[in-house]
């Protein structure tokens, strides 16, 4: 039974995942927030447990990556298909066609998890956007519209805003772009330089613009990692 604690993690992270594409389809965009938190939880978890307890199996692999896909690959592109039914006016019960592109970043999601689990590159960093940022960032721009931070609800209101979002993060997440880990080896300043400073980075936005700060942190993160890449 041991083996399975850190499945149990994983399929609670698949199960918030799918209640978070039905909290956002019905609006419900604050509860969608902390589903979508307790989901990157489960998966950050599963692994820590995984390895305290010594366990592995090739099980755990395979439901990692279909966990990864639901909540990580289908919520953004939930997310993207309701603000651009919001944008094109068409919230009805029927299907919105202009909003379907939005799912396009959870096609390139499910590219980018393949890729990743082939990949023997990418054990300590990453190469384009991790799937838990692209989610992350379609939240914060869901937050954003929802409470008009910085004066941006209209924006967001843009459907070619929109659709040039899709596309650059459908190609940021399969670009051949090194993107640090923020995992630690250790918490020596040595060879974390860059991890520390973007967590104070990040600590402060979130405190100054809770969830508001999601979007901007992770295009800090992408900023930061293009940066890296020219130098």
């Amino acid at each position: 039974m041991r083996k399975h604690i850190p499945n149990l993690f994983t399929l609670a992270n698949l199960f918030f995942g799918c209640l978070a594409i039905v909290a956002v389809l019905h609006g419900e965009y604050q509860l969608t927030f902390w589903l979508i938190l307790l989901a990157i939880f489960a998966d950050y978890v599963d692994g820590g447990v995984a390895r305290a307890l010594k366990v592995s199996s090739p099980l755990g692999k395979e439901l990692d990556s279909i966990a990864d896909a639901v909540s990580f690959g289908v919520v953004p592109g939930a997310i993207f298909y309701q603000l651009l039914s919001i944008s094109t006016h068409c919230t009805g019960e029927t299907i919105c066609w202009a909003a379907i592109p939005g799912f396009i970043v959870s096609a390139a999601a499910g590219l980018r998890l393949a890729r990743f689990n082939l990949d023997t590159r990418q054990t300590e960093n990453f190469i384009g956007l991790p799937t838990p940022s692209l989610t992350m960032f379609a939240l914060g721009l869901l937050m954003i519209h929802e409470s008009n931070s910085f004066g941006m609800g209209a924006l967001l209101e843009k459907t070619w805003v929109l659709y040039v979002l899709v596309g650059f993060l459908s190609y940021i997440s399969n670009a051949p772009l090194p993107m640090f880990s923020l995992k630690f080896k250790s918490f020596a300043w040595k060879g974390n330089e860059i991890k520390f400073i973007f967590g104070g980075i990040g600590v402060v936005l979130l405190a100054l613009w809770r969830e508001a700060a999601l979007a901007p942190i992770i295009a800090l993160y992408i900023l930061i990692s293009i940066i890296l890449k020219i130098k």
